[in-house]
């Protein structure tokens, strides 16, 4: 029935009304079909697009599984995202049925001792780990290995993120791309280095509303790694950080 009507509508005719016009005194089930040659065009880019549609709905039934072993850095400064779009790629692959395996480090207990959980409580089981030595013995036998807070972690992960890929395994990694002070912060700049792919997501300047730059720590301390949040740290653009840092050094004078 719907054929028969999607082929009234690109001008397919019963055969005898070749100078009648479409369905003229005829019911829609009757045929055979006869095509006017300048609907022909129509046809065939009908069914072009059925095809396409179809080879997408293969492509998503297959998922991930059959691509190659890589590495995806998601990088940015604090409230930029980060840690919320490494979920959202971590349970699309659980829901792809993939192996999965995420790791975080041991010192990170802000919202959990456990769990991932992005700044807007969006979660994820993890397992806590001290050294990245710990993930090439937990992640045996896994599709997809996800990391979050590298830059608390030692040097020594980009070369197990390395070994991951190079055996298959798909590695998203999500961390601080700065430090408080605008430095290379930890081993993401070795795995911004060696990476197949980067996304760097940006916060919302607090001052100006342009894209945040690095995360200004709000309180004296200089230890480089202090765990906090909105009291402690906010993310600023560019401009603004070398104001926040000129009117620091002010306070400092003054005192």
């Amino acid at each position: 029935m719907y054929a028969c009507l999607w082929m009234h509508d690109i001008g397919c005719v019963p055969l005898g009304d070749w100078v009648s016009p479409p369905f003229e005194g005829r019911g829609v089930g009757e045929g055979p079909w006869l095509i006017f040659p300048e609907k022909i065009s129509a046809l065939i880019l009908f069914f072009a697009r059925f095809a396409l549609t179809l080879q997408r709905m293969m492509e998503n039934l297959e998922g991930e599984k059959h691509r190659q072993g890589r590495i995806e850095v998601i990088c940015g400064s604090m409230f930029s995202g980060k840690t919320e779009e490494l979920i959202r790629r971590l349970k699309r692959a659980k829901f792809a049925r993939q192996r999965v395996e995420i790791f975080k480090p041991a010192i990170d207990t802000r919202y959990s001792d456990e769990d991932v959980v992005s700044h807007d409580q969006n979660s994820i089981q993890s397992t806590p780990i001290d050294s990245s030595s710990a993930i090439l013995l937990l992640g045996a036998d896994i599709d997809v290995v996800g990391i979050d807070e590298a830059q608390f972690f030692d040097n020594g992960l980009v070369d197990v993120c390395n070994q991951l890929a190079n055996s298959g395994v798909r590695v998203i990694v999500a961390g601080l791309d700065m430090d408080f002070q605008g430095r290379p912060f930890g081993p993401i700049p070795g795995l911004l280095a060696v990476a197949d792919e980067v996304t760097k997501v940006h916060a919302i300047c607090v001052r100006c509303g342009a894209l945040a730059y690095v995360s200004h720590r709000l309180v004296r301390d200089s230890r480089r790694v202090m765990l906090g949040e909105k009291m402690e740290y906010e993310p600023l653009c560019r401009d603004c950080y070398q104001k926040a840092l000129e009117q620091e050094r002010a306070l400092a004078k003054d005192k």
